[in-house]
């Protein structure tokens, strides 16, 4: 017993993991467990020849059974923990010690489980899992350090942006080289909805281009060079005839007074004897010098006309006729020449009926500044009659009298430019103008650029409808060649070759165009909730310009709380059958003004069940659309008091249920009226009359001081003392005017 105490004690694996062997026990929740103990009873393992591997003569035997066990728990609890080392842990281990260089085999030694290896494998554990964070860890530290290097390579580049007038988004987003969703949604945070077919103006793009971290460089238009004052010539200077814009009051013989001065009749070929576009002519007087007259609309609706007519014109003769006096188109005439700067001579006109009165026109001209020239003042004044031609001739002196004074010269030579008085769409010469030369040579052939079109000249045709291939300041010319009609008031201008007027039309295109723009916040939504009127759509379709843009702003002058007019499209030209599938879905009238139908329209329009409209007097067609909007009104309910009648006694009838006995003491109760039950001032019932009893006899009516028996519709709860009040409900249909 003293010499089994006396034996070395030696490290031993359990077979088993969850027995406890001695005092000492190693559990790792995630592994088997391992455990040391110290046996008492213990032999030595039998030691092996190292030559023959057969056990020496200390040993020799079979092998005890506890011997066998231990050796093969050992072998398996070495593998377990060779599997559980880490990899890092192995090679640093296999560098260290116990690797066979020649055949690269790791020792025996170093997979040999020893008692501090036993007890350190949680530490083992915990150090795989650090050294697999260390590796995330750094991984995760050369990636970003990697983005920050990409970063730097991929420094973001400053653009010059070059901006025109307006751009589209897309093409912003294209010369920023920027997301255009980025831009869209910069604009949508400060309140604005677009999208990428939008323009937007040349302050609010470089507003967004700084944002976005550019630099803006406002582009010079091409089209500003045209507008540049030249070096005049004095040496190419010439004399011009004079401009003269005959301006008035409507059916004050303004037009009749130009065919006198032409020999011609005009007037005759006029709707209703209103001129309602502006025409041009050329008048010869003394001396054979000419004067070129511009006649202009007198109605209320042409004022833009009358407004561009004044800003050309050299002189203005005013038209008064002689029974009417001074009236309100006659003032805005005055105001309209004024502004301009342009001398006013007065035409007295029908000076010759007996019911002129040419003193008191004088005296009511004084208070807009113009004095005649025997009251002391320095307005000419020429009485005349444009019937019998009267003093037509002192007209036309004191007309080239008047331009003498002015000295009106202009460039002979050099490129033309000029105004459009007049556009439309011919339907055998396509777009045509009307323009007013005012200085240089405008010649067949000559390539121009007019407003946001271009073309060459092909043919140009004068004042008495002969083709001519030149013109001069002064003259009125109409052109044909443009590639799309012009629009009334635009410029004109003549340049040197094809490439140059494509360029300028171009850049006025992609600039100048406002049909999406997006100046505002305010005007960015075309589909604005903000008012809930109702509207009439209506589709104008114009003979020419002029009358196009004078009908579109007299109708959008019409003005109501409850309803208003919406132009979906104003053109000129022909209806087409364009215009009624547009009608058709925008559920729109068509106006036709002094236009027709093409035969594929007109059929469209009649299966589509489209109205079609179509006046030659402006007046008209704006009587036309006050009476579609008045049909869009809330007819008006007016209320009317017949009678009055307190409640005595209240009655139950088999039939008829309860019944109000009352004394009428005001107007008549009649069962065809309505009737509503006031209680202490307080109106409980309002409803129907169902019948009227007098004598047990149903009546239709009962007068003042008369008693009845009232029942009403649904409604029985009445006390006495309660009034019934009789009324009735007109129903009266209103106008926009009203």
């Amino acid at each position: 017993m003293q010499k089994d105490k006396n034996k070395k004690k030696t490290l031993t694996i359990s077979g088993s993991f969850n027995k406890k062997l001695g005092s000492s026990t190693y559990k790792n929740p995630a592994k088997k467990s391992f455990s040391v103990d110290t046996r008492k009873n213990f032999k030595a393992a039998p030691k092996f020849d190292k030559l023959s591997g057969k056990p020496t003569s200390a040993t020799r035997g079979k092998p005890s059974r506890k011997n066998f066990n231990r050796k093969f728990a050992e072998q398996q609890a070495t593998r377990r923990f060779i599997h559980t080392e880490p990899k890092e842990f192995d090679k640093s281990k296999e560098r260290e010690k116990g690797t066979d260089k020649s055949k690269g085999i790791k020792s025996r030694r170093e997979f040999k489980l020893t008692l501090s290896r036993a007890m350190n494998v949680e530490e083992f554990e915990i150090k795989q899992r650090s050294l697999a964070s260390v590796k995330r860890a750094r991984l995760k530290e050369k990636k970003s350090t990697n983005q920050d290097n990409i970063k730097k390579e991929f420094k973001k580049v400053i653009r010059d942006v070059k901006i025109p007038n307006q751009i589209t988004i897309q093409e912003l987003s294209n010369r920023m080289a920027e997301q255009s969703s980025s831009i869209i949604k910069f604009l949508f945070n400060m309140g604005v909805t677009a999208t990428i077919n939008h323009s937007i103006d040349s302050d609010t793009a470089e507003y967004i281009v700084k944002e976005f971290g550019h630099t803006a460089v406002i582009e010079k238009s091409p089209a500003l060079e045209l507008n540049k004052e030249e070096n005049i010539d004095k040496s190419n200077l010439i004399s011009r005839p004079p401009i003269v814009t005959i301006m008035g009051h409507v059916d004050h013989g303004k037009t009749s007074l130009l065919d006198a001065l032409r020999d011609t009749n005009v007037v005759s070929g006029e709707y209703g004897g209103i001129t309602q576009h502006i025409g041009a002519y050329q008048v010869l007087a003394k001396d054979k010098k000419l004067i070129t007259f511009i006649d202009t609309p007198g109605h209320a609706a042409f004022t833009q006309m009358r407004a561009r007519g004044s800003k050309v014109t050299d002189i203005v003769v005013l038209v008064i006729a002689a029974d009417d006096g001074v009236k309100p188109q006659t003032v805005e005439a005055i105001q309209h020449a004024k502004a301009a700067n342009v001398p006013i001579i007065v035409a007295i006109n029908k000076s010759d009926l007996p019911n002129s009165n040419i003193a008191k026109i004088k005296n009511d001209l004084m208070r807009y500044e113009l004095i005649a020239e025997d009251l002391s003042g320095e307005t000419i004044f020429v009485e005349v009659s444009a019937k019998n031609k009267t003093n037509l001739d002192k007209l036309k002196e004191n007309i080239i009298l008047q331009s003498e004074i002015l000295e009106l010269k202009a460039q002979g030579e050099g490129n033309a430019k000029g105004t459009v008085l007049e556009a439309k769409i011919d339907k055998g010469k396509g777009p045509v103008a009307t323009i007013l030369i005012t200085s240089g040579k405008l010649e067949k052939g000559n390539y121009f650029v007019c407003g946001n079109t271009f073309g060459k000249i092909r043919a140009m045709i004068d004042f008495n409808g002969k083709n001519i291939n030149e013109a001069y300041p002064s003259s009125p010319v109409e052109i044909l060649g443009m590639h799309e009609a012009a629009n009334a008031g635009d410029e004109f201008a003549v340049v040197d070759s094809e490439e140059e007027s494509k360029k300028i039309n171009s850049f006025r295109k992609t600039g100048v165009n406002d049909k999406k723009i997006l100046i505002s916040k305010e005007k960015t939504n075309i589909f604005d909730k903000a008012n809930d009127k109702k509207g009439l759509n209506i589709i104008l379709k114009s003979d020419v310009q002029g009358s196009s843009e004078a009908l579109k702003t007299a109708i959008n002058k019409i003005e109501h709380a409850e309803v208003k007019p919406k132009i979906i499209l104003s053109d000129i030209g022909m209806i087409n059958e364009t215009d009624v599938s547009l009608a058709k879905a925008s559920d729109a009238v068509i106006i036709g003004f002094n236009v027709k139908p093409n035969r594929e329209a007109k059929n469209s329009a009649e299966q589509l069940q489209i109205r079609l409209e179509f006046f030659n007097i402006i007046y008209k067609a704006l009587e036309f659309i006050e009476q579609s909007l008045s049909g869009l009104l809330e007819p008006e309910r007016k209320e009317k008091i017949e009678g009055t009648a307190e409640i005595l006694k209240i009655f139950k009838l088999s039939k008829s249920g309860k019944v109000a006995g009352s004394k009428v003491t005001e107007g008549e109760i009649k069962n065809t009226s309505k009737a509503r039950i006031i209680r202490d001032g307080k109106v409980i019932y309002d409803g129907g009359i169902l019948s009227i009893f007098r004598e047990k006899n149903a009546v239709k009516e009962v007068k003042n001081g008369l008693e009845c028996g009232i029942s009403f519709k649904n409604f029985v709860d009445f006390k006495e003392k309660d009034i019934v009040e009789s009324y009735k409900v007109d129903v009266v249909k209103r106008g926009i005017n009203d």
